[in-house]
C-alpha cells in the first residue's frame, strides 16, 4: 500500500534539522535541485491504494539508490550508513532526526524489481535535466564497454566442482542413496589439479581433471534416472550436462552455474585479455561530458548504437545531431537524423577550419575512456551484483545516472571552494589598504 506522503513542517518549535545544517553542503544543496515530485508521480503506480502494509516513502527510496551508487556501497552498508549520516537523511526529505535504519534490505530489492528498467531511465533523465545546458549539447560521443558479472575467472575444474556440490546437495535434499559419493578420491584430486601449472605436475593435473570429468558425468546421470518424474531439478541437470559436454573450441559456453547467459568478451587490452560479462553502451555529451545514454546488450554481437540512439531520443526527445565513435562503428555514416563520424583521414573537400574542429571533436571522444574507468571503480559497473539480464540492464543505468549527480555534487564543491578564495582575497586587500592607509 502506498504510504501517504509526509507533513513537512517543523516538528519542533526550538529546532529543525535542515536549520543545523551546513547549507553550503553538496548533499544539501542536491536535495532542492532534484525534481522528487517527478518520481513520486510515475511511481506510486506501483503501489497499491489501500490493501496491504504501508510502504516506504518514494523519495527515500529513490536517495538510496542514489546513495548506494555515489558512495559504492552494498545494500546492508548503505542502510547503517545512513542512520549515522544526517545528511543523508536531509536528503532523504526527513524533516527530524531518526536513529533507526530507514528500511530493511529486502525492500531495496523489491524497490528496484517494482520500478524495472524504465523506472531507472527516469532516474537518468532527472539526473541529465539537473546538469542543465551541459546536458543538451547537440554532438555526443559514442564508446562501448564489457559490464563484468560478479563471478570468479571461469576455468573446467571450478565448474566440475561446483556440479559435484550441487549434486550432493540434490541427493541429501531427496534422500537419495548414491552408488558412490567419491568423497576420498574427490580429495585426492584435488590436490593433484592444485598446482596444474608447474611443469612437473602437468600431466598429473590434466589427468585429475579428466578424471574428474567423469565423475561429473556419472552423478549427473545418476540423478537423472533416480530422481522422481515430477521433479525440480530438470533446468538444473540440463545445465550440468551442457557444462559436461561442452569442448573448448564450442561456442556460448558456460562460464557460470549462477549466471548462465554471461558472455566471455575477448577486450585485446594487454592488462586484462577477457572479460565475462555483457556489452554496455555509454553516450556522453562532447564538451560537458553529461551521460546521456547507457543500455545493456544480451548479445555481444548485435549492433549497439541503433539501440542506444532510441534511447537518448526517449530521454531528450529528440535525436543528437553528431556522434563521434571510434574505429569499432564503423558502417552507416548516417542513422536516421544523425551523422556518425569515424576517425579516418579528413577528406579534401574539407577546409583547415573544418578539418580542426574535426580533429578536436574526435580528440574530445577519446576523454570517454577515463569516464568508463570511473563508473567500472567508483560507481559499481566493474562487479555486478544483480541476477540475470535484468540486473544488466538497471545496474548500467543507475551507474550511469550517479555519474551525473556526482558530477554536479562535485560542481557544487567547486563553487563553495571558488566563493571562499574569493572571499578570503575581498578581506586581504581590505586589510593591506587600511594599513598602507
Amino acid at each position: 500500500m502506498l504510504r501517504p506522503s509526509k507533513n513537512d513542517a517543523q516538528q519542533s518549535l526550538f529546532f529543525s534539522l535542515g536549520g543545523s545544517l551546513d547549507q553550503k553542503h553538496p548533499l544539501y544543496i542536491l536535495a532542492f535541485k532534484v525534481d522528487w515530485d517527478i518520481f513520486e508521480r510515475e511511481f506510486s503506480k506501483f503501489y497499491s491504494a489501500d490493501e496491504g502494509v504501508p510502504s516506504k516513502l518514494i523519495r527515500l527510496m529513490v536517495v538510496l539508490l542514489i546513495l548506494k551508487y555515489i558512495r559504492n556501497l552494498s545494500d546492508e552498508r548503505l542502510v547503517e550508513q545512513w542512520s549515522e549520516n544526517i545528511y543523508y537523511k536531509y536528503l532523504c526529505g526527513q524533516n527530524k532526526f531518526i536513529v533507526k535504519i530507514p528500511c530493511v534490505t529486502t525492500e531495496l530489492v523489491m524497490f528496484r524489481q517494482r520500478i524495472g528498467v524504465k523506472g531507472c531511465e527516469l532516474i537518468l533523465c532527472e539526473s541529465i535535466h539537473i546538469n542543465g545546458k551541459d546536458g543538451n549539447e547537440p554532438d555526443i560521443s559514442a564508446d562501448t564497454t564489457v559490464q563484468e558479472k560478479n563471478i570468479t575467472y571461469p576455468t573446467d575444474n571450478k565448474l566440475h566442482r561446483k556440479i559435484i556440490a550441487k549434486c550432493k546437495k540434490i541427493t541429501n535434499q531427496e534422500n537419495i542413496i548414491p552408488r558412490q559419493a567419491y568423497t576420498h578420491t574427490l580429495k585426492k584430486l584435488y590436490v593433484d589439479i592444485r598446482f596444474s601449472n608447474h611443469p612437473k605436475n602437468k600431466k598429473k593435473s590434466c589427468a585429475g581433471g579428466r578424471k574428474i570429468r567423469t565423475i561429473v558425468g556419472r552423478l549427473a546421470q545418476e540423478l537423472e534416472r533416480k530422481l522422481p518424474d515430477n521433479y525440480n531439478y530438470s533446468e538444473s541437470l540440463n545445465l550440468f550436462t551442457r557444462v559436461f559436454n561442452q569442448k573448448r573450441s564450442d561456442k556460448n559456453k558456460i562460464h557460470s552455474l549462477h549466471e548462465p547467459p554471461v558472455h566471455c568478451i575477448s577486450k585485446g587490452e594487454e592488462h586484462k585479455k577477457h572479460e565475462s560479462g555483457k556489452m554496455a553502451s555509454t553516450l556522453y555529451t562532447q564538451s560537458a561530458r553529461v551521460t546521456v545514454g547507457a543500455l545493456s546488450f544480451k548479445n555481444e554481437y548485435v549492433a549497439t548504437l541503433p539501440k542506444a540512439l532510441e534511447q537518448y531520443k526517449r530521454l531528450k526527445k529528440k535525436p543528437p545531431k553528431n556522434v563521434f565513435a571510434s574505429r569499432g562503428y564503423k558502417g552507416k555514416t548516417v542513422i536516421v537524423e544523425t551523422s556518425i563520424h569515424i576517425a579516418k583521414p579528413f577528406s579534401k573537400k574539407l577546409n583547415t577550419y573544418q578539418q580542426q574542429k574535426r580533429k578536436e571533436s574526435h580528440n574530445r571522444r577519446a576523454a570517454i575512456e577515463p569516464i568508463i574507468g570511473h563508473l567500472k571503480q567508483d560507481h559499481r559497473l566493474s562487479g555486478n551484483f544483480y541476477k540475470g539480464d535484468f540486473g544488466d540492464a538497471i545496474n548500467v543505468l543507475l551507474a550511469a545516472s550517479v555519474f551525473n549527480f556526482k558530477r554536479m555534487i562535485n560542481k557544487y564543491k567547486q563553487k563553495i571552494v571558488y566563493i571562499r578564495v574569493e572571499i578570503q582575497a575581498i578581506c586581504f586587500y581590505k586589510l593591506v589598504a587600511k594599513v598602507s592607509f
